[in-house]
């Protein structure tokens, strides 16, 4: 197990460069399991679920191998069907590969995901998708059986805009016969990547972005070069952090359109903002002002990946704000760390009520979460005094050379063993 050490109250400045989305180069990673050709992924983030994904790949009989920050994937000795439940448990997105998976062997085993304990998850929504294209599919001793003799296309309505059942649906569709319409579609940035990815290689899907996604199933597709779009999840968390501590900072790479809502917040929190092409230049100069309320929803609302950071924001803001998750019941797991240095926070079924304090004072907490374990790195940083952040499996999950780019910008910030 490592830890962060980190002496808090340095501000913040230079220039960052976001990386890859992992919300969108992991399902793209699945996605290469559809083709017998090629494909190179570009700028990989060095993070622990694209090497998780990467070894799953491989167990189902695929090449990869890295060339620089890129990866190139041959699927064409792909011939497993089952995907080990061991990598399974530590990767969520693993049930991305239930999709690909039965598009090209028609049949598919998977133990139930993990990933964060952040509340239900539930796969239903993926499975009802997939038997609306015909797959059969049983449960058995914690693992999914999949099995089909040809996919069909068919019209699909989610329940809620789920991620990943939308992307899931897409991925089985592709090369199902027919057309396929997946209506009250998740309409998130990583949803379009995903759509124009599977087009680079030879798809026919339209309408990503917006509520209705329709999928014209092809036989065969091909290989291509693919540079997914850059983590707004990242971006923002560097964002945040510039915030929290003061300074003035660029996040380059990043769009703000993919973004807009947190930077709506933080200009109401006082910071200054601006935007030119693919670069946002935050600048925080003094104490902020607290947001009244933040509630978190589907894209393009706020997102639930940005909550923990901006709670953390407003917790040493001046004056009261309200934080709603509506998307996943257990994401305050952090809020007991965060009280270790000093923040007013009480938490109430899905909201918390957080009371502007003068500053954290520096605290050893533990990780519970990505997001929320990324919250307690930025905290520590605008803290006063000395801060350990202990377990960072969770944090390398997600965010990919960390502490690096955050000594760039002027953190004082390093990592231990235990």
């Amino acid at each position: 197990m490592e830890k962060y050490i980190i002496n808090g109250g340095n501000r913040l400045y230079g220039g960052v460069n976001i990386q890859t989305a992992k919300n969108s180069v992991l399902p793209i990673l699945a996605a290469s399991v559809l083709t017998d050709k090629k494909v190179r992924i570009l700028n990989i983030p060095q993070i622990t679920d694209v090497k998780n994904m990467v070894k799953i790949l491989g167990c189902l009989g695929c090449k990869t191998a890295y060339n620089g920050n890129d990866i190139v994937i041959d699927s064409s000795s792909a011939s497993c069907c089952e995907i080990p439940g061991t990598l399974a448990h530590e990767l969520r997105s693993s049930i991305f590969l239930l999709g690909p998976v039965i598009a090209r062997f028609r049949r598919a085993k998977i133990a139930y995901p993990g990933g964060c304990d952040i509340g239900l998850r539930p796969v239903d929504l993926h499975l009802n998708g997939l038997k609306r294209l015909g797959v059969k599919i049983t449960e058995q001793n914690g693992y999914i059986l999949c099995s089909c003799e040809k996919l069909a296309g068919n019209e699909i309505m989610l329940d809620c805009p789920s991620v990943g059942a939308t992307e899931n649906i897409m991925l089985a569709a592709v090369k199902a016969q027919g057309t396929t319409v997946i209506k009250n579609a998740a309409r998130e940035p990583e949803i379009e990547d995903l759509q124009k990815f599977l087009n680079c290689i030879g798809g026919r899907i339209s309408g990503a972005g917006s509520g209705t996604i329709t999928v014209e199933g092809v036989k065969d597709l091909g290989g291509c070069n693919y540079l997914p779009i850059a983590d707004r999840i990242e971006a923002g968390t560097f964002l945040i952090a510039a915030a929290m501590c003061g300074g003035e900072i660029e996040a380059k790479g990043i769009y703000a359109e993919n973004i807009s809502s947190l930077l709506h917040k933080l200009r109401e929190n006082g910071c200054k903002i601006s935007v030119k092409n693919d670069k946002i230049n935050i600048c925080s100069k003094s104490r902020l002002t607290s947001v009244k309320s933040i509630e978190t929803q589907p894209y393009p609302g706020f997102p639930t990946d940005l909550q923990a950071q901006m709670t953390a924001l407003c917790c040493i803001c001046n004056g009261n704000s309200i934080i709603t998750e509506n998307l996943f019941e257990t994401r305050f797991k952090y809020v007991p760390e965060l009280r270790k240095m000093g923040a007013d926070i009480t938490v109430a079924g899905r909201s918390a009520f957080v009371r502007g304090i003068e500053k954290f004072k520096g605290a050893s907490v533990v990780s519970c979460d990505l997001r929320g374990g990324a919250a307690l790195v930025i905290s520590a940083l605008a803290a006063e005094g000395k801060s350990e952040v202990i377990d960072l499996s969770h944090i390398d999950r997600g965010y990919g050379q960390f502490e690096y780019k955050l000594r760039s910008l002027g953190a004082d910030i390093t990592r231990a063993a235990i």
